[in-house]
């Protein structure tokens, strides 16, 4: 396990809400507090869809993992803002297909930190990194990076359910293009996003998450906006979709039972 020295803060306050505990109440995790419990319920007066939209986002999450390593051979994996640890987790699916497969998780929650070292102190080829993801020179620069992942190798970089976190001042797709011109050709870019058609709701969620996270929040944004991050990619079958459809394995999954809003992304090769 390593932390970064880059003077991010230890301290956990619990009277604001982290998106990271957020998206554990959501999947049913107990690292939450109620300030969390609240947002969610704020949240969901709103987009009442919530709940079944955060278990498919952690469900695509699970298959994109499982098929980049079994069909294409990944063996790395740079997860950029991973949030809390839950069952099967990037390097548990990685490293079940191949036990040597290496990942870096990286989140500036502290609390992320303090359950990732409980969960990996005896996995070598695993590292939890506490960062803001936009730091891309911190983190390519990072020992522990260049100790697990081999740039000369395909990299798959995970962008899941994180870039309506950074604002548009901080540049996303800025973001998505710095981290891809570290990658070798081969590597894949795994990207999705909250998005909606809905102004409304657009506006309502972007400003209760804003205030009530005290600035941790980007904007909840369109389709046309997401594909832009893709542009200059090959991207894999089924393209650009609400994530739940994407190669599913099941159609078990939870349903959204409204479209207020919904995950929408896909995975995409540098070539």
């Amino acid at each position: 396990m390593a932390e970064t020295g880059d003077g991010v803060a230890q301290e956990i306050d619990i009277s604001v809400p982290s998106v990271a505990r957020i998206y554990d109440y959501a999947l049913g995790g107990k690292d939450n507090y109620a300030v969390d419990r609240e947002a969610l319920a704020q949240i969901e007066a709103t987009a009442p869809s919530t709940r079944p939209l955060a278990i498919n986002n952690r469900r695509f999450l699970q298959r994109v993992v499982r098929i980049l390593a079994r069909d294409y051979g990944i063996r790395q994996f740079i997860d950029h803002g991973s949030g809390l640890p839950t069952q099967d987790n990037v390097h548990q699916i990685a490293q079940s297909v191949d036990p040597d497969a290496h990942v870096v998780y990286i989140d500036n929650d502290p609390i992320v930190l303090a359950h990732g070292r409980a969960l990996l102190e005896e996995n070598q080829n695993t590292v939890v990194i506490q960062a803001d993801f936009r730091n891309t020179e911190l983190i390519f620069g990072h020992p522990e990076v260049a100790r697990l992942i081999d740039l000369d190798q395909p990299v798959a970089a995970l962008f899941v359910s994180v870039l309506h976190c950074i604002p548009d001042s901080d540049d996303p797709d800025g973001l998505v293009r710095r981290v891809a011109e570290q990658l070798p050709s081969g590597s894949f870019l795994v990207i999705n996003q909250l998005v909606s058609e809905n102004a409304e709701l657009r506006r309502q969620i972007t400003e209760f998450m804003a205030e009530s996270t005290r600035g941790h929040w980007g904007r909840v944004r369109q389709a046309h906006e997401v594909r832009r991050y893709f542009e200059g990619f090959e991207i894999l079958d089924p393209g650009l979709v609400e994530i739940s459809t994407w190669r599913p394995d099941t159609e078990l999954g939870p349903k959204q039972l409204t479209d207020e809003w919904i995950e929408f992304g896909g995975v995409a090769r540098k070539r």
